[in-house]
């Protein structure tokens, strides 16, 4: 048994933040049944790049998941899917708000039919606010959310983060929403509407550049790799490429100097505290990396380790899908596709001590579950014939 195990999910997102949410539910344990538009399905499945006509990008975010396709712009469609509805624990949607409504499926509308059912809307602006009605991606969020704007190099562009981390936090906070919701229908037995938006969700996590904001009055700028705040806490050069380096306090300075037999460094006045390394900077890294051009990365991670200073290498994707630690923690493991056979893909981030979590199968082909899902909410084989015939499931 699975932490989740035994809670129904109808999951109508698409693309990025539904899925990212709904994947971590079935990752838990839970049953979500992948509802996909008519005809086509979910917009990522014609996402490049593709292994043998299958979208890369949608294989990474609906493992896990059957695929139902309904017409829910047709009457039978909504018969169909409001025949669900009761059984359903939680149900996840990220279409602009309004749509749901528009279709006769808004909260309000299905709570007569499931008073303890778990509705979670994620879009880019929320459901109220002057934005409300504005489209929105990932770029849009990260540029107004004010983290474009502290990330990259003083001289260089405001910069995007190379994930779609509005997306994805968008998607992680209303997982533990809707398990907050969860809690609470336990306590006092009936569900609730759960607004999540992504732009709320990067305003919450732009961590110590509000609070500096309102110390200072002045707009954090961007800094490049260093952190704000501590130094030595950047991506330093060697004699034959970069390591990272964090050293947050005076105890690990002292470590890290030890490491590179710089007492010159430690005793130095300049650097004696976070602050007044922080003010000098500039002369501190290129002090550091005149040390570190003289060694390889390899053996600086290695007197660094040894010293317990917290440190890295600048991992490639290729360098992290192989990486022994990674492996032993199974973050790469192997599930079925339908079609495709066996294939790699990340693994369940969440160790429970008692209720192990594993990938259950591979994201679904377009439809896959169709007839086993209509079956199991009692639809006869020739309903089902008809409903294909006439359009309505694919």
């Amino acid at each position: 048994m699975k932490p989740l195990s035994g809670l129904v999910v109808l999951d109508l997102s698409r693309v990025l933040a539904g899925p990212m949410c709904t994947m971590l539910l079935s990752d838990l344990g839970a049953n979500v049944i992948k509802i996909e538009p008519y005809p086509k399905g979910d917009d990522a499945r014609t996402n490049p790049p593709f292994i043998d006509g299958e979208s890369s990008y949608f294989l990474s975010l609906n493992r896990g998941k059957r695929s139902i396709v309904i017409n829910l712009k047709e009457n039978k469609g909504k018969e169909i899917f409001l025949k669900m509805v009761p059984t359903a624990d939680i149900l996840v949607e990220n279409f602009r708000p309004g749509t749901m409504e528009k279709l006769g499926l808004g909260y309000e509308t299905l709570k007569p039919h499931n008073q303890g059912l778990i509705y979670c809307s994620i879009s880019g602006f929320g459901q109220t606010g002057p934005y409300r009605d504005r489209p929105a991606y990932d770029s849009v969020i990260q540029a107004m959310s004010g983290l474009m704007s502290i990330n990259g190099y003083p001289d260089g562009l405001p910069t995007r983060a190379g994930v779609s981390i509005s997306d994805i936090t968008a998607g992680y906070t209303a997982s533990v929403a809707i398990l907050s919701g969860l809690y609470r229908r336990e306590k006092e037995g009936k569900g609730q509407h759960i607004d999540v938006a992504m732009l709320d969700c990067m305003v919450y996590t732009l961590e110590n550049a509000v609070s500096r904001y309102f110390a200072t009055g002045a707009n954090p700028r961007r800094v490049g790799n260093r952190h704000p705040i501590c130094t030595p806490f950047d991506i330093f050069k060697t004699q034959d490429g970069y390591v990272a380096i964090a050293v947050q306090n005076n105890t690990i300075w002292q470590r890290f100097c030890e490491a590179v037999q710089a007492a010159n460094l430690f005793t130095d006045p300049r650097y004696e505290t976070n602050a007044t390394r922080t003010e000098h900077e500039p002369v501190l890294k290129q002090a550091i990396e005149e040390i570190l051009s003289t060694r390889t990365t390899k053996q600086w991670l290695e007197a660094l380790i040894e010293h317990s200073v917290p440190c890295g290498p600048i991992n490639s994707i290729g360098d992290v899908v192989t990486d022994h630690h990674i492996l032993a923690r199974e973050m790469i493991v192997e599930v079925e596709h339908q079609k495709l056979g066996s294939i790699k893909a990340p693994g369940v981030p969440i160790k429970f001590s008692d209720t192990k979590c594993s990938i259950g199968m591979a994201s679904p082909v377009l439809g896959q579950h169709s007839d086993e899902i209509l079956a199991e909410f009692g639809f006869s084989e020739g309903e089902i014939q008809m409903f294909r015939e006439s359009n309505v499931v694919v």
